[in-house]
């Protein structure tokens, strides 16, 4: 167990059966009445951030929240397949809980899981990824003139994005997948 006391930023712990984050949070002792503690949670599982204020002194279950790397096997309609680096052992996930975030990654690339308990919560793609165009519009001599201009591309993974309008087909680039931009030519 842990009280209002110790809270710390990134700290996980359950509320009403449902497991969060401590984003930040803030004592608060007023002048008049008890002391409380204002807090910005962030849900594991759905990713929704909500504002909550306690008493002080108020005892929560701390939860053991470790990221795990794992290695990117395939994926299916029914299954995404990763292997432990260490153990070798398969661990199959749903589509539902990885979500979005294999927008970027390709086979045998290294990921890294959250688990929280014991159990995978959610799959966390490296931050910069290098991937090839596989298909673009080719650029038109002088429209690079007066810069930003951006087209669409398609990367290995099947996702688009948009990039400068000097690359080609078969061009590598970095991605920074948390936005789902284009950051360099490589």
């Amino acid at each position: 167990m842990v009280s209002t006391n110790d809270f710390r930023n990134g700290m996980a712990i359950e509320v009403d059966g449902q497991v969060f984050t401590i984003v930040e949070f803030q004592h608060v002792k007023p002048g008049k009445g008890g002391a409380f503690v204002r807090t910005k949670l962030k849900n594991i599982s759905t990713g929704a951030v909500l504002d909550r204020t306690f008493r002080a002194g108020e005892k929560f279950r701390r939860v053991r929240v470790e990221g795990k790397k794992m290695l990117f096997l395939y994926a299916t309609p029914e299954e995404v397949v990763l292997m432990d680096n260490e153990t070798y052992e398969q661990l199959s996930l749903t589509p539902a809980l990885v979500g979005d975030s294999l927008r970027f990654v390709k086979e045998n690339m290294d990921v890294e899981v959250l688990m929280v308990d014991g159990r995978p919560t959610e799959l966390v793609p490296p931050i910069f990824v290098e991937l090839e165009v596989t298909e673009t519009q080719p650029g038109i001599k002088g429209d690079s003139v007066g810069g930003g201009g951006s087209k669409p591309a398609t990367l290995e993974t099947g996702a688009v994005v948009n990039v400068p309008l000097f690359l080609k087909n078969g061009e590598r680039v970095k991605i920074d997948t948390r936005t789902g931009e284009y950051v360099e030519r490589v």
